[in-house]
């Protein structure tokens, strides 16, 4: 058995042995996960097949293929599958996409997994797609789990875009089909003339806008949350990008200058800071306000004050920034010197006071829904914000040494060490990290959604925690070792 790399093993198993038993023992002898067995020129996908079946015998040469896996989360589940993978591996809560029994047979050749709160819709190799999740008992409306409307339409996608209830898919001739909720984008009748030739699109909560080629933008969905944008469309020319927060677009064009709609008390009305709006290079978003950094590291500020839409009181710092993460109510900003400047709402990570004197030399910040978590250069962690949303780590701060990654969930923090091993902190009720703890060795990587983390191990296995709802894969850890 060999990598294309060059890299060779033997294996020895018993005879009456399957080809999932084969993949697993490769995946622990190469430690390295989500295996491809190609013998012969075939490649064996089935799992349940024996090694007499597939004409396997002692002294055969068997070539290895290392795939890359692709994980995507709604609010309560997960999808799994590898690049172009026969395939697709789902847990959680059934009514957010956890069950995905129902399209097994569809889902052959998985290239992009994208994600709404309620469902998944997955990219194939040839260009259609295959969606599930979003309308089960629990839920009174199709969220875009529910795609057959629009089926024979979707043919040469190349990118899916998502609101929090709805779906919008580019074509490989820049149209675009949408389905799911139709207040919340899944209907764009409306604009549907104007939808060509289309590069990108973003998404607030419930409306989307389309950047198309030529620089000018289309937008559909919830006109109160950025679907209607007629008023200054004039202005939308030459757009660069455009980002989104929870109710409203801001659009950077192509001189540095931005142009914004949708609720206006929520960071779609920029003309008090219009002037200071010039050479913007990039903008990040709490749920109700914009924070743009100019070319010059300088930062402005606009929409709900409680939510960040206010930085006077430190405007006077907020120089040489270079990145700002947010939480939903605060903005943190990294300056070139490695410290810190944070506003918004005080409680929700608006307020570092109590732990300025410790944000040095600063590398990363992670957020949760009100908390904020410092990654410092020698590996440390700083955490402020609100206390029930994962700013208390004085149970595991000694433990917080050598700290490469953190991920979060709406209230609870995951550092990836770099001895691979994993801490986690905040409320309980996102953790049940205690549960998995002992197997949370060799991590690679950690991902999140709402409420559950997903550990990726060297191993090519899978590790879950969270509510049991979200966060348990043990019922499919058959399934994940044999992809």
């Amino acid at each position: 058995m060999s990598l294309p790399s060059g890299r060779a093993e033997k294996l020895s198993v018993p005879e009456f042995s399957q080809v999932g038993d084969l993949k697993i023992l490769a995946q622990k002898a190469l430690r390295q996960g989500f295996l491809k067995l190609v013998h012969k020129g075939r490649v064996l996908t089935d799992p349940l097949q024996s090694l007499e079946d597939v004409d396997l015998k002692d002294g055969d040469h068997l070539t290895v293929i290392a795939q890359q896996a692709k994980l995507a989360r709604t609010e309560g589940a997960f999808a799994v599958c590898c690049y172009a993978g026969d395939r697709l591996v789902t847990w959680g809560d059934l009514t957010y996409g956890g069950d995905s029994s129902g399209i097994q047979d569809q889902s052959k050749g998985v290239q992009e997994i994208a994600s709404n709160v309620h469902a998944f819709a997955a990219i194939l190799t040839d260009g259609s797609v295959v969606s599930w999740g979003g309308s089960g008992p629990y839920s009174s409306r199709n969220c875009g789990g529910d795609s057959s409307e629009v089926q024979e339409k979707l043919r040469n996608v190349k990118k899916v875009a998502a609101t929090s209830q709805a779906f919008a898919a580019i074509l490989a001739d820049g149209s675009v089909v949408t389905w799911g909720e139709p207040t919340a984008g899944g209907d764009s009748s409306r604009v549907q003339g104007r939808l060509k030739n289309v590069k990108d699109i973003q998404a607030t909560h419930s409306a989307f806008a389309a950047l198309l080629a030529d620089g000018s933008v289309v937008s559909w969905g919830d006109p109160q949350r950025g679907g209607f944008s007629s008023f200054v469309q004039e202005k939308l020319q030459r757009v660069r990008c455009i980002q989104a927060s929870y109710q409203a677009f801001a659009a950077i064009l192509a001189d540095g200058s931005v142009v914004t709609w949708g609720c206006r008390g929520c960071g779609g009305d920029s003309s008090q800071v219009r002037h200071q709006l010039r050479k913007v290079q990039q903008v990040q978003a709490t749920l109700e306000a914009f924070a743009a950094i100019t070319e010059d590291g300088f930062v402005v500020t606009w929409g709900a004050t409680v939510y960040g839409g206010d930085s006077s009181k430190v405007q006077n710092q907020l120089w040489s920034v270079q990145q700002i993460q947010a939480t939903h109510l605060s903005f943190a900003a990294i300056l070139a010197d490695g410290s810190v400047v944070t506003w918004g709402e005080p409680t929700s990570g608006g307020d570092s006071s109590e732990v300025q004197e410790k944000l040095r030399n600063v590398k990363k910040i992670q957020a949760t829904s009100q908390a904020f978590a410092a990654i410092l250069a020698d590996g440390s962690v700083v955490t402020w914000g609100k206390e029930d949303k994962g700013v208390d780590s004085s149970r595991v701060q000694d433990r917080l040494k050598n700290v490469k990654d953190i991920q979060a969930t709406h209230s609870a923090f995951a550092a990836l060490l770099a001895d691979g091993s994993v801490v986690t902190w905040g409320d309980p009720r996102f953790m049940y990290g205690c549960r998995v703890q002992d197997q949370l060795k060799s991590v690679q990587c950690i991902q999140a959604s709402y409420s559950a983390f997903a550990a990726f191990l060297l191993n090519g296995s899978i590790v879950a925690w969270g509510p049991s709802e979200a966060g348990d894969n043990s019922p499919v850890q058959d399934q994940l070792e044999a992809l």
